[in-house]
């Protein structure tokens, strides 16, 4: 996790270079406002890749003479297929829509949402797929 805490802040260093240039050539604060997000942004995910790796100590990635093969192993539960995705992304697609159209149509997505992710987060404890 170290060398991509170090890639991201090498990329947010980069990224203010880039922005304090663009700003003395162009003088336009949108671009640059923007160019400035993205600095902080590759800076706290670096930071936080940083923390995390402080954190749980060496990783597999982190040695120079590692093989392939210090990686293998079990990395997690991955579900192979899950409806959920597809409903919590209708329902904040209906939420979006409903700050256009009226607050009415804004509560029933919100409350769609949430019952969602209700839905998404418990999949794995109830039904067929249990365990």
């Amino acid at each position: 996790m170290k060398v991509q805490g170090w890639l991201f802040i090498l990329c947010g260093i980069f990224f203010a270079a880039v922005d304090v240039v663009y700003w003395f050539w162009s003088r336009e604060p949108v671009g640059t406002t923007a160019m400035a997000i993205s600095v902080g942004f590759a800076f706290m995910i670096g930071y936080y890749l940083m923390y995390t790796a402080r954190r749980i100590g060496e990783q597999p990635e982190d040695n120079k003479q590692g093989e392939i093969s210090d990686g293998a192993g079990e990395l997690g539960f991955f579900s192979p297929h899950s409806w959920w995705p597809l409903f919590v992304c209708l329902a904040v697609s209906l939420t979006a829509v409903g700050l256009v159209i009226g607050w009415w149509l804004f509560i029933i997505g919100v409350f769609a949402v949430i019952m969602s992710m209700i839905g998404f987060v418990f999949e794995y404890y109830r039904g067929n797929f249990s365990h």
